[in-house]
């Protein structure tokens, strides 16, 4: 191999080996949707991430305007793919209730957000 060859490889794989270290589960989307209005109460919240989430170390809370959690506390990862997170929900009053959720993806990385959605009669 020539001079300039040997270290662009080596640079080629430090990036692609690098790229793979920082993998986090960041949110893709959710049902509801962040910001969003629904019309009757959801049975559920789920989140979509970009990477599989560990069960044991990840939570979904579901807030009332009050700031009491108004979920059924039985967060769990969707049996069919490991990248959904989901929550139970009773029967919710209208109002604009707050999602909070914290991560811990397969490579052990934590990431969490929050969002808003509103329900209407």
């Amino acid at each position: 191999m020539s001079n300039i060859k040997v270290p662009f490889l080596a640079l080629t794989m430090l990036l692609f080996m690098t790229g793979a270290a920082l993998a986090h589960a960041h949110l893709r989307h959710s049902a509801p949707a962040a910001g969003t209005t629904v019309h009757g109460s959801p049975s559920e919240v789920k989140l979509w991430f970009t990477e599989e989430v560990e069960p044991a170390y990840s939570t979904i809370k579901i807030m009332g305007a009050d700031g009491k959690q108004v979920d059924k506390q039985d967060t769990s990862v969707d049996p069919g793919d490991a990248k959904i997170l989901k929550v139970s929900l009773p029967s919710l009053s209208p109002g604009t209730y707050t999602v909070i959720w914290q991560v811990t993806s397969v490579d052990t990385h934590k990431t969490d957000g929050k969002f808003t959605f509103k329900v209407t009669p």
